[in-house]
């Protein structure tokens, strides 16, 4: 009996000792990434989540319209996620008020997003380190960071990822102002958009209101 329960010690303290050795390194902790991201654009009370944007965009292959075409032009009033006007008109169930959301970060921090760290990406350049957030978007989104600047560079959702380049600041945050996106199928561009005037706001104007 002694020398049973003896061996059965002896198998256990080894097995125990095996899988320590074969299991996995606990992955980083997320916050601290989200937390220099979120820092590298000037901070959590800096993000933008009501503002007016003016933009400039064609759809297309190229990155100036082709010819005979000329690029299109708007001004847009975002209250992000929820709510993005084209003068008085609100886009209702419009799945880009996603992909604005995440160009400001403000899906990073939504205390109802999960958030999680998914493998590095190389593209154009250096590798990427990337987030996967679902919980508040659905499917889940891809965002991939810059690992020397900690900025934005892509994103992933859906049958499209977009690139983002061209940064600018106001009102202490910052943003990238240019974006191409592309299908993922083919991996060929099919639109390109510039920001070029962001307002931060203060209050809904006049003549918009949240339904």
């Amino acid at each position: 009996m002694f020398l049973r329960s003896l061996c059965t010690l002896l198998f256990l303290s080894a097995a125990l000792s095996t899988q320590a050795q074969t299991a996995p390194a606990p992955a980083p902790a997320v916050q601290p990434l989200i937390d220099k991201v979120v820092t590298a654009v000037g901070g959590k009370d800096k993000l933008l989540t009501l503002f007016r944007i003016k933009e400039t965009f064609h759809f297309g292959a190229n990155p100036t319209p082709d010819e005979g075409k000329k690029a299109s032009s708007r001004e847009s009033v975002l209250d992000v996620p929820k709510y993005w006007w084209l003068g008085k008109k609100e886009r209702a169930d419009e799945p880009a008020k996603y992909d604005v959301w995440a160009w400001t970060l403000g899906i990073l921090v939504d205390p109802q997003s999960k958030v999680e760290i998914i493998p590095e990406l190389t593209h154009e350049g250096p590798p990427l380190f990337g987030l996967r957030v679902s919980g508040t978007v659905d499917p889940a989104m891809d965002i991939y960071f810059d690992k020397e600047t900690q900025l934005l560079r892509r994103l992933d959702w859906r049958g499209d990822y977009y690139l983002f380049s061209d940064w600018k600041e106001h009102d202490g945050v910052k943003y990238a102002s240019k974006t191409v996106i592309y299908k993922k199928a083919s991996g060929k561009p099919w639109f390109f958009h510039e920001v070029t005037e962001v307002q931060r706001l203060k209050e809904l104007p006049a003549g918009l209101t949240r339904n």
